[in-house]
């Protein structure tokens, strides 16, 4: 876990980061993670499961741009910028 954890999480692509995500909570639940570790995974955690949100949001962005126009067809694809 400790080499994850050297990972820049705006980096992670979303399978990568929900994975990542998912082995954390596994830990957690377990119960036999010591309370120090279990405090800086969890904050690994919370920013992997922002970085998520963020995935998400920005995909929900570019399937909105491609599926809206005024009429309620699709008109073809443009560059959207999320950042």
């Amino acid at each position: 876990m400790a080499e994850n954890t050297q990972v820049d999480v705006s980096r992670l692509t979303f399978e990568r980061a929900i994975e990542e995500l998912e082995t954390i909570v596994k830990r957690l639940e377990d119960g036999k993670v010591p309370l120090e570790e279990s405090v800086t995974i969890y904050e690994r955690g919370e920013a992997l499961k922002r970085r998520c949100e963020d995935l998400l949001r920005q995909a929900e962005a570019r399937v909105d741009k491609i599926t809206t126009d005024a009429s309620g067809q699709a008109t073809g694809t443009a560059p959207l910028d999320v950042q």
